[in-house]
């Protein structure tokens, strides 16, 4: 019997950990988190305000089963390892399960799981170290903080003009979106001109008039112009210079995700998934094996293990003179460095030679984290730049071109960079070129663009709002909550999503805004430190914000529903378009005295009547499209189910039973059938 208990978060893992780890370890998942804050007490926080904050934590919905299950192979394991993932959220997860579990402190490890190979893993297992308390602090701080002001913001939002949702870092990226859509909408376009003399082999820009730069603000500025030249230009100056052209740094989580979307065209949420399998193992046939590092970081460091191969693995494929320098950046005030940079397991993967076991999404991404980092390690590309300078009556002209003389890191990393020569002819200074083709075109300034998903993930980081491990997240939820609309693949607010931030700015603007915001995550990070007291910071936020939440629960008008032009068949008064919790429906304004609700037109043919009242179950759709099974009686019965309900009821507790991916099980309870 095993005497060894390893708890990982992900079943896809434990596998292929155990077969490292031999007979003598049991591995076993999880399955992610175990418990969170309750949805009892003040506001249904879950947490005592009075009482220092001190959170109330109860088993997440499901997982009773699992904790059931984890503490009998705990009472049979004399040590347990846990080795949920390695960051903050990993580190409570593992404070859970201690707790949650009753794992005495000479009974636990803690391990690290940076990557999943064979040598790495036994190398956590032989190098234990125990729970940071501060990180776990930091993280439960975050996790009450999002509680007290998502609950207290939804629902004032909820109640005064039919929003969904708000959240720290959520209602801050939105608020970007909308600032911006304002900057666009307030823009006033400039008119200006360009004039161009074009030659056989290349073409030269005005802008200069003798040494000073030239501004042609309207056509008659670009007539007189080409009235005072002539149609020679004399060679005035010739500069020839060779540029190194660096590589980027390896990727860390927020440039993985932006050059994810930028190259590969994946969203956020995508690229971490895929990361995340990545990750977790694939089967190569002979192996299962971890083919990336941990993607949740914000470090760009690289370890000595995988250093010196891949410098070797560079001189050997392609050359001494292509091996480059770990490249040093300047490490910013929010990098935790807590490990690597997200980089391939081993450089002797090449992702051509595994491609046969990834899918074509897994096989992009993992070509790009291998280039990237192979790339990060190899010596610059050299360029020679020449730049001429035409002289005509005073007015400067010119052109530029660029040879590639050296590729160097774009030896590998060229399919994601552009690099094209543009050679110009040989041309000596005081030589004459004739030319009477010459153009002038009127542009218009343009407005800042809309946030891409990439721009917004990049604007985040430099405001230091939020983490990168939380930015998919936070995209996938203003897009979840409608409030915003992807045009050509950028953000734009809709009427809901701006009059959320507007509410938002008229009673919260101190505190919802990029300063406050940022000025949390370093108290958070200090906190992880041990420099700051958890419940203290805790204390000092909700002096601030619980009072302008009680003004605005006083203070926001409220926005009456919108009438639909018919009147209640049962009372006479106006119908009316309420919010509900799948989408919109028709009411009587005169709620709660007559609770008629419009039966939507386009449900189904009843399925099975619904177990909580007599009402029946029928096919609806979310206003995204997503089809779920819902009583008609809503929103007077809230009974819901996501899953086709098989028109039989559990043996065990009387709920439907439901269909799922061929499997027939109850839909409250684990029975299966």
């Amino acid at each position: 019997m095993a005497k060894n208990l390893v708890i990982v978060e992900s079943p896809s893992k434990s596998k292929t950990i155990e077969k490292y780890l031999g007979e003598s370890y049991k591995v076993v998942s999880s399955k992610g988190h175990i418990r969170d804050l309750a949805t009892t007490g003040k506001y249904g926080l879950g947490v005592d305000i009075e009482d220092g904050f001190a959170p109330n934590y109860v088993p997440i919905k499901g997982k009773s089963k699992i904790i059931k299950e984890l503490k009998k192979d705990v009472k049979d394991s004399d040590i347990v390892y846990l080795a949920s993932d390695p960051d903050r959220e990993g580190e409570a997860i593992a404070w859970h399960l201690k707790d949650a579990l009753g794992i005495k402190d000479d009974s636990y490890r803690r391990v690290l799981f940076n990557e999943i190979t064979h040598d790495k893993v036994v190398d956590a297992i032989n190098n234990p170290t125990v729970i940071d308390d501060n990180l776990v602090k930091s993280q439960e701080t975050r996790r009450i903080l999002d509680r007290i002001i998502g609950f207290r913001l939804s629902k004032l939002l909820q109640n005064k003009i039919g929003a969904k949702s708000a959240g720290r870092v959520q209602s801050v990226a939105l608020k970007l979106i909308v600032d911006r859509e304002r900057e666009i909408e307030a823009f006033c376009p400039e008119e200006y001109w360009t004039i161009t003399a074009k030659f056989p082999e290349y073409e030269a820009l005005l802008f200069k008039y003798k040494d000073d730069d030239i501004e042609l603000k309207c056509e008659e500025d670009a007539l007189k112009v080409l009235n005072n030249i002539s149609d020679t230009y004399i060679v005035s100056n010739i500069e020839k210079k060779d540029k190194n052209k660096k590589g980027k740094m390896p990727f860390i989580t927020s440039t993985l995700q932006q050059e994810a979307s930028t190259k590969l065209g994946f969203p956020a949420k995508k690229t971490m998934s895929i990361a995340q399998k990545l990750y977790e193992g694939i089967d190569l046939g002979s192996e299962t094996v971890g083919l990336i590092t941990y993607m949740r970081t914000d470090s760009v460091r690289l370890s000595n293990d995988f250093v010196g191969p891949a410098m070797k693995y560079i001189e050997e494929n392609y050359g001494k003179k292509y091996v480059g320098s770990i490249k040093l950046s300047k490490k910013t005030e929010n990098v935790q460095d807590a490990h690597e940079a997200i980089r391939p397991t081993s450089v002797f993967r090449d992702p051509l030679n595994v491609k046969q076991y990834l899918s074509n999404d897994e096989f992009k991404l993992y070509s790009l984290i291998y280039k990237r980092t192979l790339a990060s390690l190899m010596s610059d590309a050299k360029v020679s730049q020449t730049t001429i300078i035409f002289d005509n009556c005073d007015y400067k002209f010119k052109t530029t071109g660029q040879i590639l003389i050296f590729d160097g890191y774009l030896k590998v990393y060229r399919d994601y960079e552009s690099s094209e020569d543009r050679i110009l002819p040989e041309i000596g200074e005081s030589e004459k070129c004739i030319t009477t083709d010459v153009s002038s075109e009127q542009h218009f300034t343009k407005p800042p663009a809309r946030y891409s998903e990439a721009k917004l993930i990049k604007e985040m980081e430099e405001l230091g709002i939020g983490r990168p491990s939380t930015y998919a997240k936070t995209i996938d939820t203003i897009k979840e909550r409608n409030y915003v609309d992807v045009i050509e693949k950028k953000f734009k607010p809709t009427e809901i999503g701006i009059e959320t931030t507007d509410k938002l700015q008229e009673f919260f603007n101190d505190l919802i805004n990029v300063e406050y915001t940022r000025d949390m995550e370093e108290e958070l990070d200090d906190i992880a430190l041990g420099k700051l007291v958890w419940n203290e910071v805790l204390a000092g936020f909700y002096k601030l914000f619980e009072p302008r939440v009680k003004n605005a629960f006083d203070s926001m008008e409220k926005k009456e529903p919108v009438e639909t032009g018919e009147a209640c068949p049962e009372c006479g008064h106006p119908l009316v378009i309420r919010k509900g919790r799948y989408g919109e429906f028709v009411a009587c304004s005169n709620y709660p005295e007559c609770k008629y609700i419009k039966k939507d037109e386009q449900e189904v043919k009843s399925i099975v009547s619904c177990p909580k009242c007599d009402g029946n179950i029928v096919e609806k759709k979310t206003r995204k499209g997503k089809t779920f099974y819902g009583c008609d009686n809503y929103p007077n019965c809230k009974y819901a189910l996501w899953d086709l309900p098989t028109g039989e009821v559990c043996p065990e507790c009387g709920n439907l039973l439901v269909e799922k991916k061929g499997v027939v099980k109850c839909s409250e309870c684990d029975y299966k059938k």
